[in-house]
C-alpha cells in the first residue's frame, strides 16, 4: 500500500512538472496559407515550426487563412502571432479582423511579420505602423537570389549577442517603405537599391512588440544556424519582451 501511494505521488509530481513546463513555453500562433508561387508557404511554415519547437521554448499552432482573426478569445490564448501569409488570392479580410489583430498587439502581445507578408494589407496606414517597413509592389524589390553577407547592426542587443556576420542564401529585400522608428539588428548591402537594407529589426506597437524578419524565401533560406538562432531569440523577444539566452 505504501509503495502504491508513493507511485501515485510520483506520478502526480511528474504530471505537474510536465504541465508547468508546458505552461512556461511561449504559445505561438502561425497564420499561413497563401503566398505567391515562388514562396512555398507550407515549406517555410514547417521549417519555422521546427526551428521554434526544437529550441524547447515554444508551443506552435499553425492555422491557414484569416478566420482565426475573428475570434478574440482564441487569439488571447497566444503570446504572439507569426504572420506567414501574403494573401496572393486576395481573400477578403474584414475591418473587424484587422482591428482584432491591431488590438491584440497594442494590448501587449507579440507580432512577427516575415518576408513578403509585410505586403498583406497593402498600404493600410495602421498595417504600415505595425510592420515598421512594408513591401509595396512596383516600388520595393530585390535583385537575383545569390548568397550575400549579413552584418550585425547592433552587437549589444540581446537578440544579436554573440552573432557574427554571416552569409545568407535568400532574397535580399530592398526599398521597403515606412518612416516609423525601428531598431535595426541585421542588415545587408543591396545591389538592387545600392543601399544598406534592414532585414531584421524590432519596434514597439502600443504595449506590444514587433519583430520584423525579412528573410524566408523558402525552407533552404531558413536552414541557416545564425538565422535560426536570431529567429528563436527575436520571436521570444516579441512574445516576452526579453531573451532568455
Amino acid at each position: 500500500m505504501r509503495f502504491t501511494a508513493w507511485k501515485t505521488v510520483l506520478a502526480c509530481v511528474v504530471f505537474l512538472a510536465a504541465t508547468a513546463g508546458a505552461a512556461d513555453k511561449i504559445q505561438a500562433l502561425i497564420i499561413t496559407g497563401d503566398d505567391v508561387g515562388p514562396h512555398p508557404w507550407k515549406e517555410t511554415s514547417a521549417a519555422t515550426t521546427e526551428i521554434l519547437t526544437k529550441s524547447g521554448k515554444f508551443d506552435v499552432k499553425v492555422v491557414e487563412g484569416f478566420d482565426v482573426l475573428k475570434d478574440k478569445a482564441e487569439l488571447a490564448k497566444y503570446d504572439e502571432i507569426i504572420f506567414m501569409i501574403f494573401n496572393a488570392k486576395k481573400v477578403a479580410v474584414t475591418d473587424e479582423q484587422k482591428q482584432n489583430l491591431y488590438a491584440y498587439v497594442k494590448d501587449g502581445k507579440g507580432f512577427v511579420v516575415t518576408h513578403l507578408c509585410s505586403a498583406t494589407f497593402g498600404t493600410d496606414p495602421e498595417w504600415a505602423k505595425l510592420c515598421g517597413r512594408y513591401w509595396v509592389f512596383g516600388k520595393s524589390g530585390h535583385g537575383k537570389r545569390v548568397p550575400f553577407q549579413c552584418k550585425v547592426a547592433d552587437k549589444a542587443d540581446p537578440i544579436t549577442k554573440g552573432i557574427e556576420p554571416f552569409e545568407a542564401d535568400d532574397e535580399l529585400y530592398a526599398k521597403l517603405l515606412g518612416e516609423d522608428k525601428i531598431h535595426v539588428l541585421i542588415e545587408a548591402d543591396s545591389d538592387f537599391s545600392k543601399k544598406t537594407e534592414p532585414l531584421m529589426f524590432t519596434l514597439e506597437y502600443g504595449k506590444g512588440r514587433v519583430f520584423h524578419n525579412a528573410f524566408g524565401h523558402d525552407g533552404k533560406a531558413l536552414k541557416n544556424p545564425a538565422l535560426e538562432k536570431l529567429m528563436v531569440r527575436g520571436y521570444e523577444w516579441a512574445a516576452k519582451g526579453k531573451v532568455s539566452d
